[in-house]
């Protein structure tokens, strides 16, 4: 699955359009090497986003089936770390 769709799927952005913009201008990295939007993951993966005073970290455990997924179900499919 793309990175993009992945972080509008599980709701670490409101929007793909806003995961798009935040991999092209290198905010976030996937296992320490900034990426694309169309780079496709793996389970296993450590995904990291650079906040200006902060950064988080999710770990993939597994990929959505559907094009959303409600917050609460949210930790079926990454662990924050």
């Amino acid at each position: 699955m793309r990175i993009d769709k992945f972080l509008n799927a599980v709701n670490i952005t409101k929007r793909r359009a806003i995961s798009e913009d935040m991999c092209k201008s290198g905010v976030v990295a996937v296992n320490g090497a900034a990426v694309k939007p169309a780079k496709e993951l793996k389970i296993g993966d450590v995904i990291t986003i650079s906040f200006l005073d902060r950064k988080q970290s999710f770990k993939v455990l597994a990929f959505p089936s559907a094009k959303n997924t409600p917050k609460s179900e949210q930790a079926k499919y990454v662990q924050e770390l």
